[in-house]
């Protein structure tokens, strides 16, 4: 059970401070996945879930915009314990909602769950060897206190509190409303409306076909284009093996089908860039209209999966532009004007809202600072181990998900990781461990993916190693092998036994 105990904070008052052996920060997809594989294989351990909002569920409940749906399919972004059951693969996000608010209910998880508790600082302290976690409630800005002997950070990389938007000349004199889809306005009337969408990646492309249907119509203006695919929402052979062999086995089975096609495909995209641009066009070319503009609209700069492939269910967006209700613009604004966008090339585009699905920010772990002994650490300086751990970080570890694949398959390896290493520190007697960074590996930046987002923030996280185990691998099959069959011992993880009581 945890046990609470009393400390001074910075007023000299005693504040009371309740200790966990397990610190869970972040209540979303990966949050709900770590608490499960921590009781299942810890019944006994105790743990709470810090979350920052006043809900669970992460992305998915934070995420509002019309038509907003999982951009990787449900068999491989659900949990590897808990089958997805819904008939769509392509998955609406109250669907997926549900899904993670079902798994918390289902095991009990949400009992542990402490919502509006933001997290601050941890230090953790070699001579207790333990965490001390500093929240603040974000409803009273009451200031929180938790000690822990692992900490686990499942926040993700985003910034949850803002959008990226980028300086647009005479944004100030539109006449209509600005919207950015993280904070989506729910009154938000857009009936009858000229609608422009600004951007080309996976919101944008999920919006523009959603408002359709309500809109006069709708503009997605993008600077470049992106490579975008169709995929049936319903995947048949999963349903097809779901009718005839048990539930668990089928989904099973089709999880491991949709990751090995989505990583052949990715090693296909870089190994074979041109066969499979190819390949994309012809797609392509089936559900646009005849002799539509595909090397201006659809054909990008780089090369397939350089930056993330954006997925269409049934082609909607393919569709949308066939029906006439979407357009796609390709070209540079040159200044917003009471009644639309101005663009470089004279293009006027007129409109009553403006939605700026422009990207997001990256944020490491949350924004909390990290210290260890008194030190504050700086991340630049810290070296990812096995794309979890931070070098000279004892008993912390965090969940990145893949950039190429469902962010789950990574989340559940990494829990089952995690696990096996506190059991083998159980079993050996140890009370901390920590990756002690090898400095004959090279640095190279934590995310190798060439997308704005990452581009913009890349520099404020973690570096990579050039080898294993510092090297961020983005392969499923190959992370199988490493997280959950692989050795928990190597010459870079140092482990250490309890400091020694005090007797004074």
């Amino acid at each position: 059970m945890s046990h609470t105990d009393t400390a001074a904070d910075t007023t000299g008052a005693k504040a009371p401070v309740e200790h966990l052996d397990v610190l869970i920060i972040g209540a979303g997809l990966s949050g709900i996945g770590a608490a499960y594989h921590l009781q299942d294989n810890f019944p006994r351990r105790t743990y709470a879930i810090l979350e920052s909002r006043e809900s669970i569920g992460g992305t998915w409940d934070l995420f509002r915009y019309p038509g907003i749906r999982s951009d990787s399919d449900m068999y491989t972004l659900g949990y590897r314990f808990k089958p997805w059951e819904n008939d769509k693969s392509i998955a609406d996000g109250p669907s997926i909602l549900e899904y993670v608010k079902g798994t918390a209910a289902e095991h009990g998880i949400d009992r542990n769950i402490r919502l509006r508790h933001r997290v601050v600082r941890a230090e953790w302290s070699t001579a207790d060897a333990q965490w001390t976690v500093d929240a603040e409630r974000t409803d009273t800005g009451e200031k929180v206190r938790f000690t822990a002997g692992f900490l686990m950070s499942c926040s993700g990389y985003y910034r949850y509190d803002e959008g990226y938007t980028p300086e647009f000349p005479g944004i100030d004199r539109f006449a209509g409303q600005v919207v950015h889809p993280q904070k989506w306005p729910e009154d938000l009337d857009y009936a009858g409306k000229r609608v422009v969408i600004i951007g080309s990646g996976a919101t944008a492309v999920t919006l523009a076909p959603s408002m359709a249907a309500e809109a006069a119509h709708v503009t997605m203006l993008q600077r470049s284009p992106t490579y975008i695919i169709s995929m049936p929402a319903k995947d048949k052979l999963a349903n097809k093996l779901r009718r005839h062999l048990p539930a668990r086995l089928a989904y099973a089975l089709t999880r491991l089908k949709n990751a090995s096609v989505a990583t052949a495909i990715y090693q296909l995209c870089q190994r074979y860039p041109q066969f499979m641009k190819g390949r994309i066009r012809q797609m392509q070319e089936k559900w646009l209209p005849k002799g539509y503009d595909i090397d201006t609209h659809f054909t990008p700069r780089y090369n397939p999966w350089d930056q993330r492939l954006c997925l269409v269910p049934n082609g909607d967006l393919f569709r949308s532009i066939r029906n006439d209700e979407v357009s796609i613009v390709t070209d540079h604004i040159d200044t917003f004007t009471e009644s639309g966008i101005t663009l470089k090339s004279g293009e006027v585009l007129h409109a009553d809202i403006v939605i700026t699905a422009t990207g997001l920010n990256l944020l490491a772990f949350g924004g909390m600072t990290l210290a260890v002994d008194g030190r504050d650490i700086d991340l630049t300086e810290t070296m990812a181990y096995k794309g979890m751990m931070l070098s000279g970080v004892p008993n912390f570890a965090f969940v990145i998900g893949y950039t190429n694949a469902s962010w789950t398959l990574k989340a559940d390896l990494v829990c089952e990781y995690v696990c096996r290493l506190l059991a083998h520190m159980d079993d050996n007697g140890f009370a901390q461990c920590a990756p002690e960074r090898d400095s004959a590996v090279d640095e190279e930046p934590f995310l190798d993916f060439a997308a704005g987002y990452v581009l913009r923030s890349v520099e404020s996280f973690p570096k990579q190693g050039s080898k294993a185990p510092w090297r961020l691998r983005m392969n499923y099959f190959r992370d199988l092998v490493t997280l959950r069959h692989g050795k928990v011992v190597d010459d870079a993880m140092v482990f250490a036994a309890p400091p020694p009581v005090s007797t004074s």
